[in-house]
């Protein structure tokens, strides 16, 4: 398993969720809600800034809907174009596209049964997400030894 804190992203429409793990890369948790649009990708390099100051960054993961057959999607689409803007401005860390099926449902769902609701559950259920798609690729990793996903090319 590599070292070093990995950012995990969920990018929406409307939210873009932030999460992050530990420096071992152990635990994934969440970090914050980035309202999508202007702004957005000079927001989570400063995000990236900030925990840089206190840790070694070894990379971005960005969850990649697909359909549940594992095709892809218009919203698979405008999640690669957003991972390619985000990976110019942060290169040269490298950005990782992991499959991100079924985590906002799962998310949702975790937030129920935690009996948040309504606009309490939506200003947070992007930052599950965001941990969901961060910890599925850590377990991956420290399962197979291999990096999850498909790097983005810059």
């Amino acid at each position: 398993m590599r070292s070093g804190v990995r950012l995990g992203i969920d990018p929406g429409d409307a939210r873009i969720g932030v999460a992050r793990s530990d420096p071992t890369g152990f635990l994934a948790t969440p970090v914050e809600t980035v309202k999508r649009g202007r702004g957005d990708l000079a927001r989570i390099h400063q995000i990236l800034g900030e925990i840089a100051e206190e840790s070694l960054v070894t990379e971005v993961v960005v969850g990649l809907p697909r359909s549940l057959k594992g095709g892809e999607n218009p919203a698979t689409v405008k999640v690669r174009e957003f991972a390619a803007k985000l990976a110019r401005r942060v290169a040269p860390l490298p950005v990782r596209l992991v499959d991100e099926r079924l985590t906002t449902v799962s998310a949702e769902a975790m937030l129920r049964e935690q009996g948040r609701k309504g606009a309490q559950r939506r200003a947070v259920v992007d930052q599950a997400a965001a941990v969901f798609i961060l910890q599925h690729a850590l377990d991956t990793e420290r399962a197979s030894g291999d990096a999850p996903g498909e790097i983005v090319e810059v």
